[in-house]
């Protein structure tokens, strides 16, 4: 069992690299949205993003759903290496 927790937390982890690098590139100016990169990036962070924009409205113009995502998934992978470390 614990070797699932642990293999659910290192997948949470890799999402959240990919999550920090969509974070990232959103700070580059002219970077082409159509970019196959930035469109696969997107298609795999969005079916989280999505429901965290309708839950946190935008704090002026700045979208701070990705942040709190971030920080959601960091707290689930720590719950997961506990239970793990639990089993």
């Amino acid at each position: 069992m614990s070797l699932l927790f642990d293999l659910l937390a290192n997948v949470i982890q890799l999402y959240i690299i990919v999550l920090l690098i969509r974070i990232l590139i959103t700070w580059i100016p002219n970077l082409d949205p159509y970019n196959p990169l930035v469109q696969i990036l997107n298609q795999v962070t969005e079916p989280i993003l999505e429901p965290a924009r309708r839950l946190i409205p935008p704090i002026g113009m700045i979208d701070i759903s990705p942040i709190v995502v971030f920080f959601v998934l960091q707290i689930l992978v720590s719950v997961l290496h506990d239970l793990a470390g639990r089993v």
